[in-house]
């Protein structure tokens, strides 16, 4: 089942043209940068340790469309690399294409084990983690529990930035 997700475009990691530099224009004649940008979300979407079977990703410049398609092993992961490929400066729309191992089971304890959907909450300015835990669960105190559905793209729970869009599991 596809699904879009849509992102601020100008809002994230900056993968294209490396380092401290500005994002790089992601098209060049004959799709060179959108081909190099793919890949640079792919190499993201691995460095994060992300478990994806076949992972194909492919990003259209002139609209900020990332395509990802593979298989994950569950609800959460599939999250995770959507919003790898989301929370990264130059990417407006992510385009699902992933399947979950789970979603084909004939094991009706697999099928019981899926997680639900997790709601997805982009950060404004002034927002924390508890912040959005207060409004979410009613308790600043379940910080933790965004913070850890965020891992590993999350290194800190006080490095959040306005745009960014988070996992926000079921209470």
């Amino acid at each position: 089942m596809s699904s879009l997700f849509k992102f601020l475009r100008n809002a994230g990691e900056k993968l294209f043209g490396g380092g401290e530099a500005k994002a790089a224009p992601a098209t060049a004649p004959g799709g060179g940068m959108s081909a190099n940008a793919a890949r640079a979300i792919a190499e993201y979407i691995r460095a994060q340790q992300l478990p994806v079977k076949n992972l194909q990703v492919s990003f259209d410049g002139p609209s900020g469309t990332v395509e990802v398609h593979g298989e994950v092993p569950d609800q959460a992961t599939r999250e995770k690399v959507v919003l790898s490929c989301g929370n990264v400066d130059g990417v407006e729309v992510v385009r699902d294409e992933l399947t979950v191992a789970t979603e084909g089971a004939v094991n009706p304890a697999a099928a019981a084990q899926a997680e639900p959907p997790s709601r997805l909450y982009t950060v404004h300015e002034g927002d924390t983690l508890s912040k959005i835990a207060k409004e979410m669960y009613g308790n600043a105190n379940a910080y933790m529990k965004i913070f850890d559905a965020n891992k590993p793209m999350l290194k800190d729970p006080d490095k959040i930035y306005p745009g960014q869009v988070l996992r926000v599991p079921a209470a």
